[in-house]
């Protein structure tokens, strides 16, 4: 259960002046906020790698043969070798091995069985499927938003699922009424 200062089920902002590799010009999706630190996934970074080319490499053969298209995302920094899978509760097979629900509109799946389901079209009718994750340890998401470092705003699940990767970051900011083109580049404290 999420604390009412839960950042869970969240968009958080990167500002133009956090020059983090990982995290520089980037929204990520906040699935666990709690005393004990955070977990999201970075949800505008194509990692370049698309489904049929992750399913090769574990050796999972789509039905028919068929071409996935779809990008795998740099979800973070943290165990970039993992895999998660953003998705809606649904589909004709809706529960899978290690699927863990952030809202009753958006689950976290981290089994192989949901990437099987989605070659062979049994899979959630929405998903983002990401590799690695960003985590943040206890106190340390809520002193780097003191640091003015991130906007947090309530998910959109359009954004999440919907828009194309290089339109989430200013949708997400729009959702606060901010063109983040206007702001500057570096950091300063009135």
């Amino acid at each position: 259960m999420a604390s009412p200062t839960s950042l869970r089920d969240q968009f958080l902002i990167s500002m133009p002046h956090l020059q983090d590799r990982h995290f520089a010009h980037s929204v990520s999706y906040i699935c666990d906020h709690s005393e004990y630190g955070a977990m999201g996934l970075v949800i505008n970074r194509p990692s370049g790698l698309a489904l049929t080319e992750l399913l090769a490499h574990l050796e999972l053969q789509p039905a028919d043969n068929a071409s996935f298209p779809i990008p795998i995302y740099a979800g973070g920094p943290v165990h970039e070798d993992r895999g998660f899978v953003l998705h809606r509760p649904d589909g004709p097979h809706n529960s899978w091995l290690s699927s863990h629900p952030v809202t009753e509109e958006v689950s976290l799946t981290t089994s192989l069985d949901i990437l099987e389901a989605i070659t062979h079209d049994r899979g959630p009718s929405e998903y983002l499927i990401a590799l690695g994750y960003a985590g943040w340890g206890p106190g340390q998401l809520e002193q780097e938003l003191s640091d003015n470092l991130w906007l947090s705003c309530p998910a959109n699940l359009d954004i999440l699922f919907r828009m194309p990767a290089e339109e989430r970051l200013q949708a997400a900011a729009s959702i606060l009424g901010i063109n983040l083109n206007l702001l500057t580049a570096h950091a300063g404290h009135a």
